[in-house]
């Protein structure tokens, strides 16, 4: 997944490496307005995405947690350049949003969003992802699904209809209960999906099947 136009071009490398690897690029929006040259590193994002293994445009969107009020319209910028990158090369997009939902659906209704837009480590309510449905985005859920002083996201994910759900770890980041602050990897996706099949009152077998679905449909074949 991109987040620098040097990691980017890494992570294309890597794809090109192993087989099974497939690889998402971006300048991830803490990192889009303090680049020393935004367009050149936009331009280099263009040309990666043309690539048959880059899938999606990604981590792309708003952080305002991070992000001082002097640069969000640089942000905001760069966000919507990403957009017309992935509708351009009819990819994925997968979108980073903390404190900024509001402004994250308001640039997407400006610009027009994707086919398939997809809002990765999704940290809105039951409202906000009402909307998110109505307009046909996915919602991906994180080991954050398992926390305690996460009711929101519990909420919500009860209302997101198979078609639309996706599961991740944010690896290393955000590893699920009971392993809570624990380096996070890959592993632990059985336990948000255990999770959240309960809480969804879901077989698991079929949860499991409609994610990798979902999965193949959005980021095309892992062969």
């Amino acid at each position: 997944v991109g987040y620098s136009a040097e990691q980017s071009q890494w992570g294309v490398k890597l794809a090109e490496t192993w087989p099974n690897i497939l690889a998402a690029v971006a300048l991830h929006p803490n990192e889009a307005p303090v680049v020393e040259d935004l367009e050149s590193d936009l331009k280099i994002i263009e040309k990666l995405a043309t690539h048959p293994k880059v899938r999606a445009i990604g981590e792309t969107g708003l952080d305002f947690f991070r992000t001082e009020p002097a640069l969000q319209d640089k942000q905001k910028y760069s966000f919507k350049r990403h957009i017309e990158i992935a509708k351009e090369n009819s990819l994925a997009l997968v979108i980073h949003d903390r404190d900024a939902h509001e402004d994250v659906l308001k640039t997407l209704d400006e610009v027009g969003a994707p086919e398939k837009t997809v809002f990765h480590c999704f940290s809105g309510d039951a409202e906000m992802a009402k909307e998110c449905i109505e307009k046909g985005y996915v919602l991906s859920f994180a080991g954050t699904l398992t926390f305690k002083n996460a009711p929101g996201l519990r909420d919500a994910v009860k209302l997101v209809p198979d078609g639309q759900l996706l599961v991740e770890t944010d690896s290393p980041f955000l590893c699920p209960m009971p392993n809570r602050g624990a380096l996070n990897t890959p592993s632990q996706i059985p336990n948000i999906l255990r999770f959240m099949a309960s809480e969804r009152g879901q077989d698991l077998d079929e949860l499991c099947s409609a994610i990798s679905s979902n999965n193949e449909r959005i980021f095309g074949s892992f062969n």
